[in-house]
């Protein structure tokens, strides 16, 4: 998207009160109930609620192991999924499943993720959580380009489209490559930012180096993260560590991954998606969705609003926020008596050191919570829904469980204490770094004013040094940093919110809010990233480079 089309889309978008970088106020009253983006509605009748039974995504069995790696294989490929009942929808995958195959690593050992590009575009895998090398971290312009898409001398310089008017520079230049221009095959217009590109397979290196925690992976390519994700290209990533292994938290089929995530259909049963040019040669969406695309459609591990039949025992619920742009309160309906419905175990970064109790739980996109439901706490067959607070009608539900009759056996429970999790000292900062996500007159959505540049750095960071980082914001902006794990200190002066516990890699800046972290840089040097994780802001340039030197 060029900066004249980006400025058309303006008042249209969020109305001239929140355009200025000034207008907290104005936005926080456009967004008091916490509800980003715009609603796309879908041009199909939708299904009944808890009809569909809840799949789990299929586990990924590596292809090889040897004493210290093991070897996995995914291929990124066009398919045709019975999303909504009755109805084909072409979604592009990791696998052939929306979501993708579910990763199982430990900790401790390395774990190489060969991805082989068979859909008709680039793509870019980001570990989203991952510890990892910057060559592995999903750098947005370092392309998987498709199998048979372009020659080697072709790969300095293919690269994604549109990107260099929206940045103000053509044909950026940075430490990640050099620009130059392309017609790439399926792609017209394709033009070049700098990368790190290969045709046809990329491996990718996770050594391990983390505690037990939910991660996902997803696409995470430059200007077209928001549609990628939308059309399928998520999953989730499971690493394991002895710590965890010790505690008596519920396992095996009573551990359960579920990526929620909205969506909307067209009349086809095809994903709807406002982009710009619906050939994606083009990056952005039109000008009522630059705040974030809302779907109608709710889907609890790519089906829509499940039903599960569960014992009368404890459940581990690995809450995953999946959405492009739309928040969740997400709370039990009815509630036990007694409340705490949902016990708090880990956050984004892995487990918690004392479990915490919520009536309901805020989760921005990209935000993870592991949550431990006691359905014994209920009668037999009852009904308990997963509901929405933050949404209306068919986007206040959620899922459904239903508690069965029959007795069981559980030996789960929660511990008092889970782990050892070291609170970092604000007093070993080095350093304060300001980092101001807003929307401008002049460059749409920015940090620190300026709109994204690959290459460009705005911090440098030592390795084995602790900074304190402020985030603030002037409307909704789930900020997220890569490379390592931070702790929230504290919200707008005072202490961290509810939901701030733990190591996170994500944190959720509600309109004119201001947040500080401690982060401390470990193990590797390089270019990473911190940006918006609403996926339309971060297309439109709401992303910033640091190097860890």
């Amino acid at each position: 998207m060029n900066r004249r089309r980006f400025l058309g889309i303006g008042v249209s978008a969020l109305g001239a009160g929140a355009l200025a970088a000034v207008a907290a106020p104005s936005a926080a009253r456009l967004f008091a109930a916490g509800q980003p983006g715009r609603l796309l509605t879908s041009e199909l009748d939708l299904p009944e609620a808890f009809r569909i039974p809840l799949p789990v995504p299929p586990v990924l069995q590596p292809v090889r192991t040897d004493g210290t790696t093991d070897y996995y294989e995914i291929t990124q490929q066009v398919a045709e999924l019975e999303i909504l009942p009755g109805v084909k929808t072409q979604a592009w995958t990791y696998g052939g499943s929306f979501p993708g195959p579910t990763v199982v690593t430990r900790a401790g050992r390395t774990a190489v993720v060969k991805h082989r590009n068979e859909l008709p575009v680039p793509s870019v895998t980001h570990l989203h959580g991952g510890h990892t090398p910057a060559d592995s971290d999903g750098y947005p312009v370092d392309l998987l380009l498709p199998v048979g898409s372009a020659t080697d001398a072709d790969q300095r310089t293919a690269g994604m489209a549109g990107m260099s008017g929206m940045q103000g520079t053509p044909g950026a230049t940075g430490t990640h490559g050099t620009p130059g221009t392309h017609e790439m095959h399926g792609m017209p217009g394709m033009r070049a930012a700098a990368g790190r590109n290969v045709v046809g397979e990329r491996s990718y290196t996770y050594p391990g180096k983390q505690r037990a925690a939910t991660l996902w992976y997803h696409d995470h390519r430059m200007g077209f993260t928001g549609p990628g994700v939308w059309r399928g290209l998520a999953g989730f990533h499971l690493v394991h560590d002895e710590p965890e292994d010790a505690l008596p938290l519920p396992r095996g089929e009573r551990d359960l991954p579920l990526m929620i995530a909205d969506r909307s259909f067209a009349a086809d049963g095809s994903f709807r998606y406002p982009a710009v040019d619906p050939s994606l040669a083009d990056p952005g969406v039109t000008g009522p969705y630059a705040n974030g695309v809302l779907g109608d459609v709710l889907l609890v591990n790519g089906a829509p609003w499940p039903r599960l039949d569960v014992d009368r025992a404890r459940y581990r619920l690995r809450l995953l926020n999946a959405s492009n742009a739309r928040p969740y309160r997400l709370e039990l309906d009815p509630q036990p008596a007694g409340g705490g419905a949902l016990v708090q175990i880990g956050s984004d970064g892995g487990l918690l050191a004392a479990p915490v109790a919520h009536d309901g739980i805020q989760i921005a996109p990209a935000e993870r919570f592991d949550v431990v439901v006691d359905f014994s706490r209920y009668e037999p067959g009852t009904q308990v829904r997963l509901v929405n607070r933050l949404g209306s009608d068919r986007t206040a539900e959620v899922m459904r469980f239903d508690v069965s009759s029959k007795p069981v056996k559980d030996d789960a429970m929660v511990p008092d204490k889970l782990v050892a999790v070291e609170a970092l000292d604000p007093a070993a900062a080095v350093t304060t770094r300001d980092f101001a996500f807003r929307r401008s007159r002049g460059d749409g959505w920015t940090v620190n004013g300026d709109p994204y540049q690959p290459g460009r750095s705005i911090a440098a960071p030592a390795l084995g040094t602790v900074e304190r980082w402020r985030f603030s914001s002037d409307l909704h902006h789930p900020v997220h940093v890569h490379l390592d794990h931070f702790q929230v200190i504290g919200r707008n002066g005072g202490d961290p919110g509810p939901f701030d516990a733990g190591w996170k890699d994500t944190v959720d800046l509600r309109p004119a809010e201001a947040v500080e972290v401690l982060v401390r840089f470990t193990d590797y040097a390089g270019t990473y990233m911190l940006h918006c994780h609403n996926l339309e802001h971060e297309d439109m340039a709401m992303m910033a480079d640091f190097t860890v030197r």
